[in-house]
């Protein structure tokens, strides 16, 4: 017997949202390869407009048609970092001097922030890293707000196109530092959380 759970998902996973998942990941994949191949710049920020123009309608479209789920979150979670790093190989292949910053991004967004981002899934009660509010402001704060996701990879791209045109290479391992840091210390102050040696501070998204 097919008990109600179970028939709706199928609704849920063909639901509006992951259609545009889909459609902007094959889209940002698609152009990335392009920008991969021809080893042209205005490819590689159009990879990324698209990438982040349909990561924002995705959860936008999500939020209005109340069709948030686990499934929809974490099909949205793979798609970014697949996206992400067929733009990141291209912006490699076309500009060899980017792979150290790259390399130091790659770990950070591919290693520690998708583990970050999965660990929503320890809390039944939670949709989405969006709300990990809930759980821990501080954590929310540095890794989910909307300034923190902003500057997650698009600081590093941008500060990649401004070292192109300026020669200031070192602006690009600045950041990607500094992300990097940024996410040891929130994996940190998770894993004492979880370790229950240090207390959550669960609060308002704001």
């Amino acid at each position: 017997m097919t008990s109600t759970p179970l028939a709706v998902r199928p609704a849920l996973l063909l639901g509006v949202p992951n259609r545009i998942t889909l459609v902007r990941t094959v889209l940002a994949m698609t152009v990335a390869t392009i920008a991969f191949r021809t080893g042209d710049m205005a490819w590689l920020v159009l990879g990324y407009f698209s990438y982040w123009f349909g990561d924002s309608l995705d959860g936008w479209v999500a939020r209005r048609r109340n069709e948030e789920s686990l499934s929809g979150a974490v099909f949205d979670i793979v798609c970014d970092r697949a996206c992400s790093f067929l733009l990141a190989a291209a912006f490699m292949a076309t500009f060899p001097w980017t792979i150290g910053p790259l390399a130091i991004y790659l770990v950070q967004f591919g290693v520690l922030d998708t583990m970050l981002t999965f660990s929503f899934l320890l809390w039944p009660w939670l949709l989405s890293p969006n709300y990990f509010y809930k759980v821990d402001r501080p954590i929310y704060m540095w890794n989910w707000s909307k300034p923190a996701k902003a500057l997650n990879t698009a600081a590093v791209v941008i500060s990649l196109v401004v070292a192109g045109q300026t020669g200031a290479e070192w602006l690009p391992y600045t950041v990607a530092i500094a992300a990097l840091v940024v996410k040891v210390v929130s994996s940190y102050r998770l894993i004492t959380i979880l370790c229950g040696t240090r207390q959550a501070a669960p609060g308002e998204a704001r």
